[in-house]
């Protein structure tokens, strides 16, 4: 098995500190269909707001939907937004035990004019910044090292997460990277775009994109940059941030991986439509976290993190990618084309999808010989949801209730050849003589079977109904069965 899915099945809770610039995010939605009479200037017809955790704080979301425990740690104003900003923090189950509060600055929020015209997509129109940027000092950023100092014992690794707020400054860096050293404790670095990263010296990584990464070093190129440049700008920031790696986010190129003592690696990632590429850095940083905090190797983590990234950049706004959507995405890169998966995949696959809303459909069969009558029932099974599942009996099953010379091709193939069907979502195999257990871990919504059975003969028609599903019973195409053609191939053998 890949090692990645590995350690995604065997992926464990763990704690995280998040350290760095927190935010509160306020989104006003609303029609953006005219312009105002007296200048050419759109107006934005609110119809609501909302609000939500964001910057350093969005890092601690992104890494509760990866089943993280997160610790936040920063500096927020004696002001109704961060009130507002840790209880949100608070019910998303992030502790705000790390937080100190400075009378003397305002909570940073963004808001956010978004507007549809025509009922269309979301777009951000503008945004507005209500913020200090002055560095914090003094008995402030004392009490937030004293913190740190506190909490470190209790965090299985750290995130800095950067955006020039003031809260990042070099004391409060260097004295992070300090106590987490000390303690045996990683950290992973989102930088600012800054002119030098001299403030991040000693961390244990860092995930600056090409051009954050060429500003910082004074290495400019042109275009999407070469692998040989590329190479040396990791190699610039190792050396000179003291760093164990660098990790260089590439956009739609994946990342380029340097670990101290090592070659460099390409870890490439799927293109994908871009619709909102805010938050994908916040996510990067938590997944690598997460993959570390889960003794997940260094390309695998990052393998990991471009998946989360990928789904991040696909969706409107800022919204944490959960753990199952991203071990689906792993999954489907690791399998390419083929859909034979194992039940614990399935159970990924299933849950990644219900997450989505989908309906999930469930048929089962020996599937021996592949015939017209197998197709259109597949096909007619596979409408009445949006994914559909196939159990088929593995070969001593098919011995078992078949009889000897049963089947005619063994499981691997009659898994290959379903898994073609455009109908076919994902294949198990399964070894009893009925699927029960199967369906009692799956929970279909839909289970379809054809129609010589009546829904009493349905094995699984009990635990499908009782959690409210439905049994479905398809008309068989006549004179198709596996048997007839077994029979017509035995009859023209000379």
């Amino acid at each position: 098995m890949d090692p990645l899915l590995a350690n995604l099945e065997d992926w464990k809770p763990f704690t995280a500190l998040v350290v760095g610039d927190l935010m509160l995010d306020e989104h006003l939605y609303g029609d953006a269909e005219r312009l105002s009479a007296d200048a050419p200037v759109p107006i934005l017809h609110v119809r609501r707001k909302e609000h939500r955790p964001g910057g350093a704080a969005n890092v601690c979301l992104d890494l509760v939907a990866l089943k993280g425990s997160v610790i936040a740690v920063g500096v927020v104003g004696d002001d109704e937004a961060g009130r507002l900003l840790r209880r949100e923090l608070r019910e998303q189950g992030v502790s705000d035990e790390g937080i100190e509060v400075d009378p003397s600055r305002p909570t940073t929020i963004k808001q956010n004019l978004v507007g549809l015209a025509q009922a269309r997509h979301p777009q951000k129109m503008f945004r507005i910044d209500f913020e200090s940027r002055e560095p914090i000092g003094g008995d402030v950023a004392k009490a937030v090292l004293e913190k740190v100092r506190s909490l470190i014992g209790r965090v299985d690794v750290v995130c800095l997460e950067d955006y020039s707020k003031g809260v990042c400054t070099e004391e409060i860096c260097q004295g992070v990277i300090r106590i987490a050293r000390d303690a045996g404790k990683e950290v992973l670095v989102d930088p600012a775009k800054i002119a030098t990263y001299a403030k991040y010296r000693g961390a244990t990584s860092m995930t600056p994109n090409r051009t954050e990464a060429e500003f910082a070093t004074g290495l400019r190129t042109h275009g999407d940059g070469s692998a040989e440049h590329n190479t040396l700008l990791a190699k610039r920031l190792l050396k000179e941030a003291d760093l164990e790696t660098a990790i260089i986010t590439l956009d739609r190129h994946g990342a380029l991986l340097l670990e101290k003592g090592k070659e460099p690696l390409a870890v490439p990632t799927v293109a994908r439509k871009v619709y909102d590429v805010t938050g994908a850095g916040d996510m990067m940083l938590a997944a690598l976290a997460a993959a570390r905090a889960n003794k997940v190797d260094w390309p695998d983590a990052v393998r990991f993190a471009n998946a989360a990234a990928g789904l991040e950049v696909e969706i409107f706004g800022v919204q944490p990618i959960p753990l199952e959507q991203v071990h689906h995405a792993v999954l489907q890169l690791a399998s390419g084309d083929g859909k034979l998966r194992t039940l614990p995949q399935v159970l990924i696959e299933v849950a990644a999808r219900r997450r989505a809303g989908q309906k999930i459909v469930f048929t089962n069969g020996c599937f021996d010989v592949l015939h017209a009558g197998h197709v259109a029932l597949l096909d007619q099974a596979s409408k009445h949801g949006d994914f559909l599942i196939v159990g088929i009996n593995e070969d001593a099953s098919v011995k078992r209730l078949k009889g000897e010379g049963r089947p005619v091709n063994n499981q691997e193939d009659r898994a290959k050849v379903l898994g073609s069907l455009g109908s076919v979502g994902s294949v198990v195999f399964f070894g009893d003589d009925t699927p029960l257990k199967l369906i009692e871990a799956i929970k279909p919504d839909v289970l379809v079977k054809g129609g010589d059975y009546t829904k009493d003969k349905v094995v699984g028609y009990e635990v499908v109904e009782a959690q409210g599903g439905e049994v479905v019973l398809i008309d068989l195409v006549e004179g198709r069965s596996t048997t007839n053609t077994i029979k017509k191939m035995q009859a023209s053998k000379p």
